[in-house]
């Protein structure tokens, strides 16, 4: 969290960013319901600029498709609050936001609902965070509650917490 009243969540954030400069990774960050929380909160520790390349916040659907590379298909079909979308985003942001060439080593995403109420069928708070790590694509989907804010916070909690849990 960004308001520094939760220390442990700041610790961990800490703790990924020292883990993934030793280990050489570099990060890409795709956002939609986030707004660019999530990235706000990685570059946070002193030594992000070594890890984060940066972030596209792709609030607007056909963003996602022509930026990052979604599938017009699937977001037409599926909409944008989809676990496929939310793997397809956290790829699509590795190349995009290529460095001299290089893709980041690691795509995360951000797609769902904060609310106020569900939109397309989807129920507030349910999100969905995209993960490319090497050849390895993965989606993992949360049910958070509360209000607006509180569900956007969360989703970068949980989002940092998947990252850590999966490196």
């Amino acid at each position: 969290m960004t308001d520094g009243s939760h220390d442990e969540g700041e610790d961990l954030t800490a703790r990924l960013i020292a883990d993934l400069a030793r280990r050489g990774e570099t990060v890409a960050v795709a956002e939609s319901l986030t707004g660019g929380l999530l990235v706000a909160e990685l570059i946070r520790p002193a030594g992000a600029s070594s890890v984060v390349f940066g972030a596209v916040v792709a609030y607007n659907t056909s963003i996602k498709a022509t930026v990052l590379g979604v599938d017009a298909t699937l977001l037409r079909s599926q909409g944008p609050v989809h676990p496929e979308v939310a793997e397809q985003m956290a790829e699509g942001v590795r190349f995009a936001l290529s460095v001299d060439g290089s893709p980041a080593s690691i795509g995360i995403s951000t797609t769902g609902v904060a609310g106020p109420g569900p939109q397309d069928g989807h129920a507030e708070g349910t999100v969905y965070v995209g993960l490319a790590v090497g050849d390895k694509t993965s989606s993992f989907a949360l049910h958070l509650a509360g209000s607006r804010d509180q569900i956007r916070a969360a989703a970068v909690s949980e989002a940092v917490r998947i990252l850590r849990a999966q490196i």
